[in-house]
């Protein structure tokens, strides 16, 4: 099937990327296709950022709001239906647009899931019975370039590394490749501000996100966050999880979301600049967002123009 060649807007959490995504798509006449772990989930709305229903309306988007919190969803999940939304992207002649932050989506969909060993039911409930400290230890000993860059308080991802690392004996970082087939061509673009900048973006998101009403969001869901495990883990609402049960109050709870926000941004940007080709651009506090995104389609049309892009969503 013949489509336009996929654009990827990437960067951590703050950086500003889904109001450049929506400037761009306008430019270029496209729908964007979130790269959200959390956004997939139905009334994870506030805490996760999730364009607005208006934005919505004007620009077709994707991979929002798919399923409930009752459901599971993962990397193979996000390729099956990555696949279908630029199918349906191509046939409308619009350019398929990822904009997000979940790097691990972003590689499955480009590289492929590939043949990952299946997981073992004993060795998994031996590994869930650790303390995370222990499979940290044991993580950055056996293989610390996955160790540099997994998010550490993601207690589901740290088991899945150290467990693939004692079935296979090999580091999870190689064998990640190994999985992976031929990366389909993209025109990727990385977005960076400088630290200051981007902190105070952030305190002022996460100080947003609470006056926009986050607490009665998380009470409104609460019984399902406990039982998705997965949903249950993601920033704000993992904070605000422990502050229900009593373990600390409001204030500590909103001081501590931006601290892990923080923190969880410079792992993206870590991750992204090692594991994807991009297109680096620096944006500084006085950046415009339509000049940035005219910068962009300048960028993507010439590379369009020299790829003649046919993309095979067969594997």
């Amino acid at each position: 099937m013949k489509t336009a060649l996929p654009l990827v807007i990437a960067g951590a959490t703050g950086v500003g990327k889904t109001a450049i995504a929506l400037e761009v798509a306008r430019k270029l006449g496209g729908e964007i296709i979130s790269v959200d772990s959390m956004q997939v989930y139905r009334g994870l709305d506030i805490g996760t950022a999730k364009a607005t229903a208006k934005e919505r309306e004007e620009i077709r988007h994707h991979l929002i709001d798919v399923c409930d919190l009752s459901e599971g969803f993962d990397a193979a999940s996000f390729v099956k239906k990555a696949d279908q939304a630029v199918i349906e992207i191509g046939e409308r002649g619009h350019v398929p647009i990822f904009c997000g932050g979940t790097g691990l989506y972003l590689s499955a969909w480009l590289e492929g899931l590939g043949e990952a060993p299946a997981s073992d039911t004993g060795l998994r409930a031996e590994l869930e019975s650790l303390p995370i400290a222990d499979l940290l230890a044991e993580l950055e000993r056996l293989d610390p370039k996955t160790y540099g860059i997994i998010d550490r308080e993601n207690r589901r991802r740290v088991i899945r590394a150290v467990e693939v690392v004692r079935l296979t004996g090999k580091p999870f970082s190689e064998q990640r490749a190994e999985w992976g087939g031929e990366v389909r061509p993209y025109f990727g673009v990385g977005l960076e501000r400088e630290r200051v900048d981007l902190h105070g973006r952030i305190e002022r998101r996460v100080d947003e996100m609470f006056e926009r009403g986050l607490v009665a969001e998380a009470r409104g869901v609460l019984p399902q966050l406990r039982q998705n495990r997965t949903a249950a883990q993601a920033i704000g609402y993992r904070q605000l999880i422990d502050h229900f049960d009593g373990k600390m109050d409001l204030p500590e709870a909103v001081e501590l979301v931006k601290i892990k926000t923080r923190q969880f941004s410079k792992r993206q940007r870590t991750w992204f600049k090692r594991q994807m080709r991009l297109d680096w651009i620096a944006l500084d506090e006085g950046a415009k967002v339509p000049d940035i995104a005219e910068q962009i389609v300048k960028r993507f049309w010439d590379r369009e123009t020299r790829s003649g892009c046919v993309l095979n969503l067969v594997r």
